[in-house]
């Protein structure tokens, strides 16, 4: 619970990335407690028992696996956004896809954003399967130098810069 309200104040004062590690640590929390229930009410098997005192587990693994209640689901939502915006459309999708088994008006918004996902996915896919630098670059030849006037060849051509792109902007991550 003191997880969630950190975020909360957190996402309130504009610290986003300090209020989604809270977010991710209160869905983790949950889902060790889940464990631990489960644990206490059966048996489990030696293997199990081993995975489940390592208290390390994949963020997909917390994500698909943690029971979705309303703090989850705010939790979920946010981190949905918050991995939108900063390009990471795989994770932000698995949370999306979680909440639509929730049946609060968090599913709904869930499943707009999912789209947009998955809409920003379909067309980041289409852009890099275009051509070997990530997309349709339209570019104008640089301009040919008059042969009689070898002094202008400076003020004739295009700036370097200004014929290549920057490929700081491109996502080069598999």
């Amino acid at each position: 619970i003191a997880t969630r309200k950190l975020a909360i104040l957190y996402q309130e004062e504009g610290h986003m990335e300090k209020a989604a590690r809270c977010y991710l640590r209160h869905l983790e929390l949950r889902y060790q407690a889940q464990l631990a229930a489960a644990h206490h009410q059966q048996s489990p098997s030696k293997e199990a028992t081993s995975s489940q005192t390592n208290n390390s587990f994949g963020m997909e693994q917390v994500f698909n696996m943690v029971h979705v209640d309303a703090p989850e689901a705010e939790a979920l939502l946010y981190l949905s956004y918050y991995y939108r915006d900063n390009g990471e459309l795989d994770i932000a999708g698995i949370c999306c896809s979680r909440l639509l088994e929730y049946p609060g008006p968090e599913k709904e918004e869930g499943k707009a954003l999912l789209r947009e996902i998955r809409s920003r996915m379909d067309i980041q896919h289409h852009t890099n399967n275009t051509d070997d630098v990530g997309g349709t670059i339209k570019q104008k030849p640089p301009r040919k130098s008059k042969s009689n006037d070898n002094n202008n060849n400076s003020m004739e051509e295009e700036a370097p810069s200004s014929r290549f792109v920057d490929e700081s902007s491109f996502d080069f991550s598999p």
